[in-house]
């Protein structure tokens, strides 16, 4: 039996209102296809209305050298200059979860924005926007299927 990987992950679009920060528990679910090759690399992030990029959640596989290949990811993250400490781990296993958990600003939710995920395997091919779901509660904890790699995907809060 394989064990999920459990990873947690801290966003920091936290909205502050008064001098009091309103922010929501979010649990990113990536269930991997069996695929039987090397482990995964996936860069979980927040895309606005427009699909620019706004913030990494997590980064899975932490050889730097790979990032390019999440080319949607990597694009916005390089020029954005955020640092990435505290948001990197393992490359995730075929057939393996990633459990990213973050605290999102309620201003998120229900706004156009949505949580996007590329993914890229050695000896495969790279998948930008592998997975691409709305940050809405319409479809918070239902299920999705990735266009590669990823077999079933939800965000719950």
């Amino acid at each position: 039996m394989k064990l999920p990987l459990t990873l947690a992950g801290t966003a920091a679009l936290v909205a502050v209102s008064s001098g009091v920060a309103y922010a929501r528990p979010v649990t990113i679910t990536a269930q991997l296809a069996d695929y039987g090759g090397y482990p995964a690399f996936l860069a979980v992030y927040i895309v606005n209305k427009a699909g620019a990029y706004q913030e990494t959640l997590w980064v899975a596989g932490q050889r730097t050298s790979y990032y390019r290949h999440l080319r949607d990811w990597y694009r916005g993250a390089m020029r954005s200059n955020q640092p990435l400490d505290g948001v990197t781990g393992a490359s995730v296993g075929s057939g393996n979860t990633l459990r990213v958990q973050a605290n999102l600003s309620d201003v998120l939710i229900n706004a156009g924005y949505r949580i996007q995920v590329d993914s890229a395997v050695e000896g495969g091919p790279a998948q930008p926007a592998e997975v691409s779901v709305p940050l809405d509660s319409a479809g918070a904890g239902k299920p999705v299927s990735g266009r590669g790699i990823i077999r079933r995907f939800t965000v719950s809060f």
